[in-house]
């Protein structure tokens, strides 16, 4: 079994705050520089500290050459709602006023780097304008997903009519700032066999679970396992930049897990769960006893059942080392991707200039005709042609033919025969939940696991994250759906975390998705599905374009390229709890607006 585990001693439980390297400013402080309490856990316990009686080992040490302070404007610069770039002379900050007050931050989101002063300010947050993360304007915190960071706050003054910010130069090239976490020193009488927090699963849910509970001060251990053999990584990198190293593309770095005492367990394989004795069993026959549970075990890629699918050059697109042998592979050789999903396309748009042919087999008559449409999908299909790519449509696989071990054709129920060398599976996924089948875990008929809004399961102390979950969305009437989104992912882990913790917080935020081809992106937020109209807005042919997505009367998803950051605002309306009609989208479309979209906020909640 991979990791390892110390063994037990009996020594005292003693739990410290950790403020990482980096970026040890000034935490406490709020944007008018009061103090404000930071609340920490000791074996469950809570106290607040204030700055004044904070033990000495909680307040960082900040070097004064480290500190500038530079004016950045006048007071009558910026008005309500408004949102301004500032240039502190080592680095910029994002200026904002918001109710009469001033608020000072990091400029860019640390997920991608988007420019936040592009992105939309509301009910004290703003909102990333590429993938819609979230940053409390006071504090800097992560309120919404993607990404795993916060913002570096600034301190803001006002003197005579000017607006001065104070801050720390090295969080001004940061531009990222991780949560003081408590940290566990050592733990008294337990055996390798024992933890207080099981996780199964390493992507974004477990990971973001586990970092919650160290930011909420949990001080217990906390043991993450998963079947592969790497710390937890970005996933979805691996059909948009396929050449990446698993090194490249980890989500926090071996250190990281290290200093906050969080335990990841590599290729090791959980088989079965008893939820009655609180026991997992692992394959090489290990037995661990877990307190609280969070199944996030993600999805499993479908594969074809036609003859030839275990062939060596037959691919599914799961790991760093899928990825890479497919891109050494297709190197001016001829690819065949079966399915036009998400991942189908983005494989097919970063292999075409590398492979000498690239084609593309797929049951429906137009890409993500379901999900986004037909005249936004044809839209879509005609620039892939335009780059080389093949389709055919309305058809199957029927046999994949090999010669010396190896595919060398791909046969379609149209009686067609594609020459490949290499084929790329992307038909779907299925929920990775086999082995909870004697669990007492409820199990629906396609693997999902239905949880409540808390994301628990039917069984008291076990929890579900991620793409194995169907669970009440909220803005939907808590119409219950699966989400298979890497910012959803993210979102359901922190919950999970929360509830562990029994603070009683639900779910609720908008699902935001993106994907990227030929340097041009998609944005897209809501839930669409069942839909029965498409509205759009803008240049479909020069890919310029915003689409509602509406079924009766209401709007429910909202899908654009290069039309920012119109999807984020849509998205904050819908987060506030508002309606947005039909009918006002279609006023829209009569004037042309793209600006301020107050407006299309018809009804309350």
């Amino acid at each position: 079994m991979g990791g390892c585990f110390s063994k037990p001693k009996p020594v005292e439980v003693k739990v410290e705050v950790v403020l990482p390297e980096k970026e040890r400013e000034k935490e406490e402080l709020s944007p008018n520089g009061k103090a404000s309490p930071l609340a920490y856990k000791t074996n469950g316990t809570t106290r607040h500290y204030h700055h004044e009686e904070r033990p000495i080992g909680l307040n960082p040490y900040t070097n004064p050459k480290d500190i500038v302070e530079a004016s950045v404007c006048h007071v009558k610069d910026l008005e309500n709602g408004q949102m301004r770039e500032v240039d502190l002379g080592c680095g910029k900050a994002l200026l904002i006023k918001q109710n009469g007050e001033y608020y000072a931050m990091g400029h860019k989101c640390p997920h991608y780097g988007a420019p936040l002063v592009k992105g939309v300010l509301s009910r004290g947050r703003v909102r990333c304008p590429w993938h819609g993360a979230c940053f409390n304007i006071a504090t800097g915190d992560l309120e919404d997903f993607p990404g795993l960071d916060g913002l570096p706050k600034f301190q803001v003054k006002i003197e005579k009519e000017r607006v001065y910010i104070r801050a720390s130069k090295q969080a001004l090239q940061s531009q990222r700032r991780t949560k003081v976490m408590a940290k566990c020193i050592a733990l008294s009488n337990y055996s390798t066999a024992i933890t207080n927090i099981l996780i199964i699963g390493a992507g974004p849910a477990g990971l973001v679970c586990a970092e919650t509970l160290r930011q909420e001060g949990f001080s217990d251990r906390i043991v993450m396992c998963t079947s592969e053999k790497y710390l937890p990584y970005d996933r979805s990198k691996l059909s948009k930049s396929m050449d990446s190293q698993a090194e490249q593309i980890f989500l926090r770095s071996k250190e990281f897990f290290h200093m906050y005492d969080i335990e990841v367990l590599t290729e090791t394989q959980v088989i079965n769960v008893d939820t009655k004795n609180k026991t997992v069993v692992f394959k090489d026959g290990f037995r661990m006893e877990y307190n609280k549970l969070l199944i996030a075990t993600g999805s499993t890629p479908k594969t074809l059942k036609c003859k030839g699918k275990e062939l060596d050059n037959v691919f599914t697109i799961r790991t760093p080392e899928d990825a890479n042998r497919v891109v050494k592979l297709a190197s001016n050789r001829n690819v065949v991707i079966v399915g036009a999903s998400f991942l189908g396309m983005e494989v097919a748009g970063y292999l075409c200039e590398k492979a000498h042919s690239v084609s593309v087999v797929e049951l429906e008559n137009i890409p993500f005709k379901k999900f986004l449409g037909e005249k936004v999908g044809l839209a879509i299909m005609k620039v892939f042609e335009s780059n080389r790519v093949k389709f055919y449509m309305q058809t199957e696989v029927s046999e994949l033919r090999e010669q010396e071990g190896k595919m060398k054709e791909v046969v379609l129920k149209s009686g067609k025969v594609l020459r490949a060398d290499v084929c790329v599976i992307g038909i779907g996924a299925s929920p990775t939940t086999c082995f909870l089948k004697q669990s007492g875990v409820t199990i629906d008929a396609k693997g999902y696991i239905p949880v409540n809004k808390m994301m628990q399961t039917n069984i008291p102390g076990v929890f579900a994250a991620g793409d194995v979950v169907i669970f009440p969305l909220a803005f939907r009437n808590n119409k219950k759906v699966n989400v298979p989104h890497w910012q959803m992912a993210h979102m359901q882990g922190r919950i999970a975390a929360l509830n562990m913790l029994a603070q009683g917080t639900e779910i609720n935020t908008i699902p935001y998705l993106w994907t990227a081809m030929f340097g041009k992106s998609i944005r897209y937020a809501g839930n669409g599905e069942g839909f029965d109209d498409v509205i759009i807005q803008g240049d479909i042919e020069e890919l310029r374009f915003v689409a509602f997505y509406t079924k009766n009367d209401e709007v429910i998803a909202v899908a654009s390229m290069n039309y920012d950051p119109i999807v984020s605002k849509v998205a904050e309306v819908m987060a506030s709890g508002k309606s947005i009609r039909k009918r006002d989208v279609e006023m829209f479309i009569r004037h042309g607006k793209t600006g301020d979209i107050s407006w299309l906020t018809g009804k309350g909640s």
